[in-house]
């Protein structure tokens, strides 16, 4: 029954044109700011899920650190535990300094990464090499693969032509109590066999070789490391996971899931989320004045009508609904409109790619989208609530009216 009146209100011609125009124009702000919202969370949901899955070929599912110090020891006992839990698919033992790549007059530093063999079952960046390969040598002969800003930094050619290039690689020594300087870093000889490109954070920093080499530079001790990554079977296992390898590891160890390892990006995509999402509200809020305005007026002019339905027996909470089914009847089709909209544009997005970013620097050449049910539901009930609270104070008017009949 309220919500035929408010049809009816709404549809009908009203005496002054200006009551038209702001309905109207209501209905259009709400269209607008919900389409924005829409398009925005969903665009920002695609760069999000792109820069996650950047991050996530270099990050492992949990990662094993020393609670104190830059090592730890781990005993053959402990590691064939920790490889019998069921949750785990593999697990890679690193070996991880800080050096100084030399290669003639270049020179860069960087994060000189030794792992094992298991690496590659671990982590997704063997499967981002550009060029060469993924081989990292032995001791005797070690090898690396570098992130092509390192490449770049420290002018690698990576080219057969001219035979297998040599460099030095300095490094700091574990355990060093001599007060010489000198006696506290050790140089290597080592050649480059591949480029990797992640993300310019790790392209820039890594050098990733075999953990037998850098622990010949550094000085660590048979089942000494700085870090383990691990993989799992099934990542929606994480937390159980974690906790079993806790349980196995015991105190002196810290192990962390890939929202620990890097919470700083986590929080700052999620915070950033929240702020656009805050601000588009307001553009909603501005629309409420507006709805604030025409329900208002339209009560004013409705007055002879609220007075019959008094003298017809109409309590004053029904009165109220009538106009508060008014101005959710003005939002409903605002956000609907706005919300049909978005999804039109994202899908259409989605299938052809139609908006492009600009410039040819970035890993895509369009804008990402990414539809989630819940910023949908976010964003029709923010605008729904908006559009109660605004429409309450004309309502509320509307049923305080005496009863006046001419």
């Amino acid at each position: 029954m309220y919500l035929n009146f408010a049809w009816r209100y709404f549809k009908a011609k009203k005496s002054a044109n200006a009551i038209n125009i702001i309905a109207w124009v209501t209905t259009g702000v709400i269209a607008f700011a919900t389409c924005c919202q829409i398009l925005v969370l969903s665009v920002y949901n695609g760069f999000e899920g792109l820069v996650k899955s950047l991050y996530t070929s270099f990050y492992s599912d949990l990662k094993i650190e020393p609670a104190t110090g830059k090592t730890f020891f781990l005993s053959p006992e402990k590691i064939n535990q920790l490889s019998a839990l069921s949750q785990l698919k593999g697990i890679s033992f690193i070996a991880e300094e800080k050096a100084l790549l030399q290669n003639g007059e270049f020179q860069s530093v960087i994060q000189l990464k030794g792992v094992d063999e298991n690496f590659i079952t671990v982590s997704g960046v063997p499967q981002k090499i550009t060029k060469g390969s993924f081989n990292l040598g032995n001791a005797e002969q070690p090898l690396m693969v570098v992130g092509s800003g390192v490449q770049n930094a420290a002018g690698i050619m990576l080219s057969n032509k001219f035979g297998e290039e040599k460099m030095a690689v300095i490094s700091p020594k574990s355990n060093v109590t001599d007060n010489d300087p000198l006696q506290s870093l050790s140089e290597g000889i080592i050649s480059p066999a591949g480029v990797f490109s992640v993300q310019q954070e790790f392209d820039n920093a890594y050098a990733i070789t075999n953990i037998d080499f850098v622990k010949q530079q550094t000085g660590l001790g048979k089942n000494q490391y700085t870090a383990a990554e691990i993989k799992l079977k099934n990542e929606n296992d994480a937390e159980a996971a974690k906790q079993a390898v806790e349980k196995v590891l015991g105190t002196g160890f810290v192990v962390k899931n890939r929202y620990q390892q890097n919470a700083n990006l986590y929080n700052t995509m999620a915070t950033e989320k929240w702020v656009i999402y805050a601000v588009l509200t307001l553009i909603l809020i501005i629309a409420a004045f507006n709805m604030l305005s025409a329900l208002t007026m339209l009560v004013l002019e409705k007055k002879h009508d609220i007075s019959i339905l008094q003298s017809m027996g109409a309590s004053s909470l029904q009165i109220k609904k009538i106009f508060l089914s008014e101005g959710l009847l003005l939002g409903s089709i605002g956000t609907f409109i706005g919300v049909f909209t978005a999804s039109v544009i994202c899908y259409l997005q989605v299938t052809f790619k139609f908006i492009k970013i600009g410039g040819a620097s970035f890993l895509i050449d369009y804008f990402p989208v990414k539809f989630l049910a819940m910023d949908y539901i976010i964003v029709v009930s923010t605008a729904m609530l908006i559009v109660l609270i605004s429409s309450w104070a004309p309502a509320a008017k509307a049923s305080r009216q005496s009863l006046e009949l001419k």
